[in-house]
This record gives structure tokens, sequence and C-alpha cells, in this order.
């Protein structure tokens, strides 16, 4: 198989270990696609490593496709030795995210001292097709953030008759065993407040400390990622809950409220 764009990747990336970690995406990409196979006819489209989109040019990846055919994308800041995993909208009716973390990129590209020994990773969108129509789940209906393969997970028709059933969670699921973060930021709504599952109440508690969201412990949803991320890998993840109004907020607004509990995310441990 073909991988295009390997020398952008390795130009911009943490050096010969994101040449390796491409082709252990796709590797790893193959074997859940292989696990999932026996059970849907469903072939998921190409990845498409090192395309670059966006007027600043920063390396992105197309880590999949929707069930509509929409990219999946993420946005790749860094080439540090920690990696830190923020995404949004993994539930299409909590949109307000998205804009918070697309500010949050312009931030990061306009003060790149705030990547040393960083590299960060955003996913504005996580399930485009819900984020089109307002749906909490995808175009099938799924809900994405109960699809892991979590020790609670439970099999239905609204958690997928299978873990990675979807398109959209086995992107995620491929690019977390690609890139192995050190901790993950899930934005949400409308709960108002920072969950968090596995080692994470530290990490929740200096994010609370910048922003107004009290910190409280929901416990693990089945089949969360919370539940995978935090439970089955071991991976600190907080739930940034934001409260339902967020979502008729400016971005400016959105980036003043919470961007310093995102920056925090990053910087956490540096120092410390």
């Amino acid at each position: 198989m073909e991988i295009k764009n390997a020398p952008l990747i390795a130009a911009y990336g943490k050096g010969n270990q994101v040449v390796v970690g491409t082709i252990l995406y796709w590797v790893g990409m193959a074997a859940v696609l292989a696990l999932v196979g026996c059970q849907t006819q469903e072939v998921t489209p190409q990845i498409q490593p090192g395309r670059v989109f966006g007027a600043d040019k920063t390396l992105g990846l197309v880590i999949g496709k929707s069930v509509q055919g929409r990219d999946i994308r993420c946005r790749i800041f860094g080439d540090g030795a920690e990696t830190v995993l923020i995404l949004a909208e993994i539930h299409g009716s909590e949109p307000a995210g998205t804009p918070l973390v697309e500010r949050l990129a312009e931030h990061l590209q306009a003060n790149r001292n705030l990547l040393t020994g960083k590299q960060v990773l955003l996913i504005p969108e996580a399930n485009p097709d819900g984020l089109s129509v307002g749906t909490r789940g995808n175009a099938r209906g799924v809900d994405l953030n109960r699809n892991f393969e979590a020790a609670n997970r439970e099999n239905s028709q609204a958690y997928g008759m299978v873990g990675l059933s979807e398109p959209e969670s086995r992107a995620l699921h491929g690019l977390i065993v690609t890139y192995r973060p050190d901790r993950i930021v899930s934005i949400h709504q409308p709960l108002n407040c920072i969950d968090y599952d596995g080692q994470a109440l530290n990490l929740a508690r200096a994010m609370g400390s910048v922003c107004d969201l009290p910190v409280r412990k929901l416990g693990a949803r089945p089949g969360s990622l919370g539940a995978y991320a935090g439970e089955t890998l071991g991976i600190p993840i907080i739930t940034l809950e934001l409260p339902s109004q967020a979502s008729s907020w400016s971005q400016d607004t959105l980036w003043q409220r919470y961007g310093r509990a995102l920056l925090e995310a990053i910087s956490y441990g540096s120092g410390q």
C-alpha cells in the first residue's frame, strides 16, 4: 500500500519517530478493520496522512471519514516528546467545543513557545455528520461516545452492536493507539463541570483553577472514550463539560472563559 506525503510528515513531526508512527498508524488501522470486518460489510475509506490544510499551513492528518464521507481532521502542533490530544464534538448536538478548539489552534500557531517539549493533536469535529444536523449520534444514529471497546461497554442499536462499529470511533481509536497521548481532553456539553477518568484528578483540579467549572466525578459511561482511555488504556482523560448556553456564545467569549483551561491541559506537568 502506498503511503503518500511521507516526506512531509517526516519534515514536521518527531523526526524518525513520526515516520515509524505513520507506518504504525496504517498497521493499527488495518488491525482494527480486520477485527470489525467480519461484523460489517462497510469498507472504511483510505486514510490520508500528511495532508496540509488551512491558511497557516499547519500539518494535518485526515484520520478517517464519517459515515457520509466527511473528513475527520486532526491538526498537529509541535514535535515534543509529550503528546496531548484535545477533541471536540464527538456528540453533534454539543457544538460549542468546535470554535473553542479552532481558537486554540490559532493561539498555538501564534505562540509556538507554548509547544516546547509538546506535541498537540487537535480534532475540532470528531462527529462531522452529527454536527451538520445537530444530532448527538452519527449519521446511523450511533452514539460515538458509547462505541469504544471499554470493559463496561453495552452492545445495542444506540451504542453499536459491536465496539468500534462506526468509522468515526475507529478513526479516533487509530489515532490514540498510534500517537499514545499522555493525556486527553474531550469537550462536551451541557453538564457544566470538569469530569475525569483514570489518573486525572490533579489535572482536573489544575484546569478548574483557571476557569469557573467545578470538578465533579460523574463516573465512566458504558463504552465511552473516558472509560476506554482512562480505565482500559490508563491514559488520564478530562471531559470538559461546558454549559448548555455555551452554544450561543461567541468564539471570543468561549476563549475568554475556557481558553486558559485548555492551555493548562497542554502545559500541565511542565516545571511542576
